[in-house]
């Protein structure tokens, strides 16, 4: 998908442009590098100047699957009949209604499945999270607030973080049930919270345990982990979903 993404602008603008100039192979100043010159990906995770894991960089989740199945590695998913009905119904729909299938953002959960990179940019007092596609972004406030009582929902809802060692832990509410778990359609409600913890395994891994609680759909929280690879010596490239065509095809049963 990321090679699919970089070759249409490549393409198009060869004819005018150098191809570096929209920074595909540019080099990642602060990379460790093997004695060929390629990116060391199990060198020790960097740290910050207060010392802590410094998660920083372009990331893409390894695993596809997850997209579409948000229990694909086998996490065992306690869904209350009222869940179960509203998924089945949009399996039998083929996802028809989908949110990004209408050309609209995806919804916390699965931006964290999607397959396209994030930026992570980390201060002290403030995460953002910068998704490729879409052109959306995220906040993480770690100032020392608390989360909002009773917020008007949103996308990707209201996130605060804090150190817990060496994990950050991301804590998100007021995330409007329009949004869908995964493209495959597990649903929540407005009340969900979810706890993401982040660890940057070596340099080039991330991991994110994400544990869904809602208890109006499922009887008991439930975690699934997400793991990303880092995407050195590139950087994002504007993603929009201008030209939606799929809509009048999508046809469900």
């Amino acid at each position: 998908m990321r090679r699919l993404a970089t070759l249409i602008p490549v393409v198009v603008l060869a004819v005018c442009s150098p191809v570096f100039a929209q920074w595909i192979k540019y080099p990642t100043p602060g990379i460790p590098r093997l004695p060929d010159g390629k990116p060391n990906l199990s060198a020790p995770a960097p740290t910050t100047a207060d010392g802590k894991p410094d998660l920083s960089g372009i990331w893409q989740t390894t695993n596809g699957r997850l997209l579409a199945d948000i229990g694909a590695e086998g996490v065992e998913i306690p869904m209350r009949p009222a869940a179960q009905a509203i998924y089945r119904e949009r399996q039998e729909n083929n996802g028809k209604d989908r949110p990004s299938g209408r050309c609209v953002s995806h919804g916390l959960t699965d931006f964290n499945l999607l397959g396209m990179p994030t930026k992570i940019v980390q201060t002290p007092s403030v995460t953002i999270i910068l998704f490729e596609a879409y052109n959306h972004y995220r906040q993480i406030l770690t100032d020392g607030r608390p989360l909002p009582v009773d917020p008007q929902p949103a996308w990707l809802g209201y996130s605060v973080g804090r150190w817990e060692g060496d994990t950050f832990v991301v804590e998100s509410n007021g995330l409007s049930s329009v949004t869908w778990l995964d493209d495959g359609g597990h649903p929540h409600g407005d009340g969900l919270r979810v706890t993401e913890r982040y660890r940057r395994i070596d340099f080039g891994h991330l991991e994110t345990a994400m544990t869904i609680d809602d208890p109006e759909y499922y009887t008991k929280p439930w975690t699934v982990t997400v793991r990303k690879q880092l995407l050195p010596d590139g950087e994002l490239i504007e993603w929009m979903c201008e030209n939606e065509k799929d809509l009048s095809h999508m046809v469900g049963k």
